[in-house]
């Protein structure tokens, strides 16, 4: 398994800074959240400073997916905003076709966004429609640059389940280049399903995986272990469904010891992957 860790977590270190340890630490490579101080797409000298980063992926032989879920990027007072729901919503659709730009320069796997929360004047009709039209001017430009999309699921946002992303999947045509990033500690907080029926379900569609330990009905990302998931059934849901992306750590708010916290989450993940391997040999006995 090809297991990678989030930059949101390493956000006091210098971008190629956190890219070393996390190479040095064996992670298989990174899902880099666009941000002020981890190339921001919105500075000057952005081509050479993507430039840059690529070479330096390439270097430590770091695989990568872009993710957009930076909290002030956009507005300094209001957290995530603007979304693909607000009245200033082009915003944040510029925001993500500069995504996937770099993405493309970057040569990554994948560039992952989710819709964000229904403001409370918006009627959800409302939101709905501008929600399926900022995705499809992104899905333009994202086939026209030729990275994957995967839209997050997040629970409180408008899209905040599977049945949610099926639902916008459908309503923009159920286009191949729209897929799905699943987190799998989301899945535990508020899907219905046991986690690995979860994988299952959307098996076809993964392009982008997020994992984390979290406990039923509560988003809060949890270190391994702290949470209520069993992660052998997941690793091997995650086989069976043939899933050959990234599966990266997802603690953004770990980073006052994120070197320490990575080396435990590979530790960890690593034990799974071997008990889920034991677990698939006693079953073909």
């Amino acid at each position: 398994m090809r297991f990678g860790y989030g930059t949101n977590g390493f956000a006091n270190h210098r971008l190629p800074d956190a890219l070393g340890v996390i190479a040095d630490l064996g992670y298989s490579g990174v899902a880099l959240t666009l941000d002020h101080s981890h190339l921001d797409p919105y500075a000057d000298g952005l081509g050479p400073r993507v430039a840059e980063i690529a070479d330096r992926l390439r270097t430590l032989d770091l695989a990568v997916v872009v993710e957009t879920g930076a909290r002030y990027l956009l507005d300094p007072r209001r957290k995530h905003a603007p979304t693909l729901l607000d009245d200033d919503r082009d915003v944040r659709v510029d925001f993500l076709c500069r995504a996937v730009a770099i993405a493309a320069d970057l040569g990554a796997e994948a560039m992952s966004f989710w819709s964000g929360v229904r403001p409370d004047r918006i009627d959800r009709a409302t939101a709905w429609n501008r929600l399926v039209d900022g995705c499809g001017r992104v899905l333009d430009a994202a086939r026209r640059a030729g990275v994957p999309l995967g839209f997050e699921p997040e629970p409180g946002m408008l899209v905040e389940a599977i049945a949610d992303w099926r639902t916008l999947h459908e309503a923009l045509g159920a286009p191949d280049g729209f897929g799905i990033t699943l987190d799998i500690g989301h899945c535990r907080c508020n899907e219905p399903a046991p986690v690995p029926e979860c994988v299952a379900t959307v098996a076809g569609h993964l392009v982008n995986v997020q994992i984390d330990d979290m406990r039923r009905g509560v988003h809060e990302h949890l270190e391994f272990g702290e949470g209520e998931i069993d992660f052998p059934p997941v690793l091997r849901a995650l086989t069976d469904a043939g899933y050959r992306g990234l599966i990266s750590v997802e603690l953004p708010r770990h980073c006052h010891a994120a070197p320490v916290v990575a080396a435990r989450s590979i530790e960890f993940l690593r034990e799974a992957e071997k008990a889920s391997r034991r677990d698939a040999e006693g079953s073909t006995r």
